[in-house]
């Protein structure tokens, strides 16, 4: 069966609790000025006691479904995208789904894609309704980046905040809904950007927390090369395998990393900043979140209206690389 499947509702949660730079210069050697030169952050979010991925992940999903028109007893499966889960098991899919209480047993798991996680959880959930007749799938990017974040290290804790996003998506009237995807993994830079302790391959011990290998360790320099070539990369596929080219997109969102990269991004499509979703500044690198968030925090401000054209597209650790293009 031919199904035109698109987004029905956005929602986005983050903290309360602001870590700014003049913060992070009581913590660590920085100061404003060199963080928002190298990156365009002036801010980020921070989880405080008592919340986590799940409880965050929950309240976007939440407001999703309201937007939507929806509870979630209208959603037949839930897919989590983050890397930094309350437990390796259960997956934060699952916990959320106990916060959310639904009257049936709806399937739930994580994908770990890194900060593409959302985009590939966008796709796979599209896919299982395609192929198991799914009508309306809950997509969460939900990241506790903070909690993995060593603040000796300067060059990384600037970059990290937390935060969630989430899309209901279902069945939509045409022309709305997904018109093309990408998605890659380049296994050459599989060690750029990684948290090495704490699974099978490096279990928990004295040893590992000793040496910080907890913690989120980033080649900064090389992600920066690799996202600037790949980002164009990811989003000249999508457009055509929908069978449309750079000047059909109405707004552009990108992994809100790091501006430098966001303006490499606009740059290449003669795209004004005007139509690229950019919160950078407010909220940091929030991963898999990150995407998600600025597509609903941009809904919510009205930017993104019936009929546009978005291309979202993010990298991330693995490495891993894509794009959707949507017609909301």
């Amino acid at each position: 069966m031919n199904r035109n499947i698109g987004i029905k509702g956005v929602g986005y949660c983050v903290p309360d609790k602001v870590l700014s730079n003049a913060d992070l210069e009581k913590l660590v050697d920085t100061n404003d000025e060199w963080i928002v030169e190298r990156t365009g952050i002036r801010e980020r979010r921070v989880l405080s006691e008592g919340e986590n991925c799940s409880t965050i992940g929950a309240e976007a999903a939440r407001r999703a479904l309201a937007h939507a028109g929806m509870t979630i007893d209208d959603i037949d499966l839930i897919v989590c995208a983050t890397f930094s889960p309350d437990y390796l098991c259960p997956a934060t899919a699952c916990v959320i789904h106990s916060l959310l209480k639904p009257s049936k047993h709806i399937p739930a798991f994580d994908v770990n894609g890194a900060c593409t996680g959302f985009i590939m959880a966008l796709q796979v959930a599209q896919g299982m309704m395609t192929t198991m007749g799914y009508k309306n799938v809950l997509v969460i990017g939900a990241e506790a980046c903070t909690r993995f974040i060593d603040y000796s290290n300067r060059s990384v804790c600037i970059l990290f905040g937390d935060g969630a996003g989430a899309a209901v998506i279902g069945d939509v009237e045409a022309p709305a809904g997904f018109l093309g995807h990408s998605a890659h993994a380049d296994s050459t830079g599989v060690h750029l950007i990684s948290i090495d302790a704490g699974g099978s391959a490096c279990p928990i011990s004295q040893k590992a927390v000793d040496e910080r290998l907890g913690f989120i360790q980033v080649e900064g320099r090389e992600v920066y090369k690799f996202a600037v070539k790949v980002l164009g990369t990811a989003v000249d596929q999508a457009l055509a395998n929908a069978g449309m080219t750079p000047d059909q997109i109405d707004f552009l969102i990108p992994h809100q990393a790091n501006i430098r990269i966001i303006d490499a991004a606009a740059k290449r499509y003669n795209m004004p900043m005007e139509r690229v979703v950019c919160n950078v500044e407010r909220f940091g690198n929030t991963s898999a979140a990150s995407v998600p968030i600025a597509l609903a925090e941009a809904w919510e401000q009205g930017r993104i209206k019936p009929g546009m054209v978005l291309a979202m597209v993010a990298f991330g650790g693995g490495l891993t690389y894509g794009s959707t293009i949507v017609r909301v």
